[in-house]
């Protein structure tokens, strides 16, 4: 019985099954959550093209390694923290993004909020809405190039500060005559917070992606580019054509009509806490009706 033993103790001994407790598989699983996400946003931005190509690098390494190039080794070791700070800089707009991204999601939000009178709130009311359609309807008509920025939850502080600062209620007169041709106000963008047009002549970072419509003039870029930077909805219409255009989260929904731009704007709006909050109204009424 011993030299059973013996025997598979000499030659089973390196397969070893560790105890795992529920805190291993806790940490597996936040891992897994965090490397899928991770490769996510490489391939999803402008980093999936850098990071092939530092792979490439690596296995240049490798094959140096292999064939004992001390040479390029010892140079290769030397630049390693260069190449380190060098990456942080190649990849500071996307780090930038994935962070702010981060601070988007709700799950944040349930814990930690930061400006508790706007919960539950609607973002803008629907006669802004109506008056946004109807500007939009109306500088369509009339082939008057427009760019007006939504803010969501990512605050444009600084892109507002590029512009003239306004302190007005929306409406479709002040927005017609802000776009106006050859007036001081009508080159850049406005920028709308809540129902205030808080500022005009804004500028804004156009987006540095190759796919984007050769036809689409530097508008369409600019309102792609604050789509990509920030959760804001940006409505734009073409000088040339008169089309009204939404960029929202880096994508582009053109020709869009006075009902389809509607819906695309009341997505904007936070509606989700209303009927909660009406039906947590109803339901304290009924319980005191109970009593």
């Amino acid at each position: 019985m011993d030299g059973i033993k013996a025997f598979f103790s000499s030659y089973f001994d390196w397969f070893y099954i560790p105890a795992i407790t529920w805190s291993d598989v806790l940490d597996i699983i936040i891992i897994a959550y965090l490397l899928y996400h991770i490769l996510l946003w490489f391939k999803t931005s402008r980093a999936w093209t850098l990071l092939k190509g530092i792979l490439v690098l690596l296995v240049f390494l490798g094959l140096s390694a292999l064939l004992r190039l001390n040479t390029i080794l010892w140079i290769a070791k030397n630049i390693v923290s260069v190449l380190i700070i060098a990456l942080i800089i190649l990849f500071q707009p996307e780090l930038r993004r994935a962070l702010d991204e981060l601070g988007r999601k709700r799950i944040l939000k349930r814990f930690i909020n930061f400006d508790d009178k706007n919960v539950g709130e609607e973002r803008f009311s629907d006669k802004t809405v109506y008056e946004l359609v109807r500007t939009a309807s109306e500088l369509g008509k009339a082939k008057t190039g427009a760019l007006i920025v939504l803010e969501h939850e990512t605050p444009l502080g600084e892109y507002e500060r590029t512009g003239i600062s306004l302190d007005a209620v929306v409406s479709t007169q002040l927005l017609v005559n802000i776009f106006e041709k050859n007036t001081p106000l009508h080159d850049g963008a406005v920028i709308i917070r809540n129902n205030r047009v808080v500022a005009a002549t804004c500028y804004l970072p156009l987006t540095e992606r190759n796919d984007v419509n050769k036809e689409l003039g530097t508008r369409h870029r600019a309102g792609l580019g604050i789509s990509e930077t920030t959760d804001s909805m940006t409505i734009i219409v073409s000088e040339e054509t008169g089309a009204v255009s939404v960029a929202y989260r880096g994508q582009l929904i053109r020709n869009l009509n006075d009902d389809s731009l509607r819906k695309q704007l009341v997505l904007l709006q936070d509606k989700e806490e209303e009927p909660r909050r009406r039906k947590k109204k109803k339901g304290g009424r009924d319980n005191e009706s109970g009593k």
